[in-house]
């Protein structure tokens, strides 16, 4: 059973925290949305109380090697901001370039207790993706506890999310007990009806995820550009949209499956049509059944969104994965955005989302608190929704 930081107490101790700092960022080189930091920022803060030394690392984007524009520069500065009364200070190369007298006393002395130490990426480490063993005793050896609140990151069996819990006693954060309980009381416990809408641009990626909800779900509405798929394996004409032809079969086992177990496995009955680039015109509507070869489909239609928006509103449970449109054109985004306003407007439904996508639609939108959870880790939320356990999960419950 993992335990979480609230649950031992942690004093005078040095603390490596993997945190998920795997922000997004603007054309000119600022952060466009620091919500993962600030997500962190409990746990932090309840370690600082316990008078601990903080190491953090985290990994940022897809670097290949030491590609300083990946560098965790910009996440420091961010995060001093948020604790004014101490030093966060980078350490460039925390196996080479030894960090500064400072640094070195604080991590093996104890001393400077207002100094907060943030590794530079992970990624940067040939030894992180491959988990090598010798890199995380490497990384172990900089403290005594080990701390995961990633949640965004618990899918991935790496040195700095599953290796280092081979040397050092290892704890969950509070963000990572949230995401966690929430997510496994929705699929385990749930209250009915239970909504889910899986949606994006590829299906191949949530066959096992559709596959899953259709045992807890008592309705699946499809959207996205993977709508296709189940489209064509119905006969019908999907235009210009994205497709994957190799797919088309287990879409049509999906809805075999579903009328088997007598499950809603929903697509949608219209669809707005436009041009991706074209935020001028408004987009045409027509049927699923009216759709031809030169239509490039971009959106659920108005009458999909009612019917949605319908099913919805009766829900108890709702889980959204994926934007049923291509929401960076307002033209399209008018789907996703409807989901949105019912989500909200169900005040008697526990409702969680996910997904960077999904997060992108929703970012700027007024109600959030009304949301149950908002999940910062999109592919873990659907690894754990399908799996049951992810691989950092499974380190720490060791």
């Amino acid at each position: 059973m993992i335990k979480y930081i609230d649950e031992v107490e942690i004093t005078n101790k040095k603390v490596l925290v993997r945190v998920d700092y795997n922000v997004s960022f603007k054309k000119d080189g600022s952060i466009n949305d620091d919500t993962r930091i600030i997500n962190s920022l409990p746990s932090l803060k309840l370690l600082l109380k316990g008078n601990n030394h903080l190491i953090l690392m985290s990994h940022l984007g897809k670097p290949k090697g030491r590609d300083m524009a990946f560098s965790m520069k910009p996440i420091a500065e961010r995060l001093q901001t948020y604790f004014p009364d101490y030093k966060v200070a980078l350490i460039d190369d925390f196996l080479t370039s030894a960090p500064s007298a400072t640094a070195s006393a604080a991590i093996a002395g104890k001393e400077n207790i207002k100094t907060i130490y943030l590794l530079e990426n992970t990624r940067f480490y040939e030894g992180e993706k491959k988990n090598d063993p010798v890199f995380s005793k490497q990384l172990a050896d900089l403290a005594e506890i080990f701390v995961d609140d990633a949640f965004g990151s618990v899918h991935r069996a790496h040195a700095s999310t599953v290796g280092v819990t081979r040397f050092l006693p290892s704890y969950g954060g509070l963000l990572l007990k949230q995401e966690v309980t929430m997510i496994k009381k929705a699929i385990e416990a749930p209250q009915r009806p239970v909504v889910s809408i899986v949606a994006g641009a590829k299906v191949s990626s949530k066959i096992g995820l559709i596959e899953k909800l259709m045992s807890v779900s008592d309705s699946i509405l499809i959207g996205g550009a993977m709508t296709n798929n189940f489209l064509k394996a119905k006969g019908l004409e999907i235009g210009k949209g994205l497709v994957e032809l190799e797919y088309i079969p287990e879409a049509k086992r999906l809805l075999d499956l579903a009328q088997a177990q007598n499950k809603q496995l929903i697509l949608p009955i219209d669809r707005r049509i436009g041009v991706q680039t074209d935020e001028v015109s408004e987009p045409t509507i027509k049927t699923v059944e009216a759709v031809q070869t030169e239509d490039e489909t971009l959106d659920i239609g108005p009458a999909t969104e009612k019917l949605f928006c319908d099913i919805i509103s009766q829900a108890k449970t709702i889980l959204w994965n994926g934007p049923v449109g291509y929401f960076e054109n307002p033209q399209f985004a008018k789907g996703s955005l409807a989901l949105y306003k019912a989500i909200v407007s169900n005040s008697s439904a526990i409702s969680i989302l996910g997904g960077g996508d999904t997060l992108s639609v929703i970012k700027n939108l007024p109600d959030q608190d009304k949301i149950t959870h908002i999940s910062t880790g999109g592919g873990a939320m659907l690894e754990l929704i399908e799996k049951g356990t992810l691989p950092g999960l499974d380190a720490l419950d060791r």
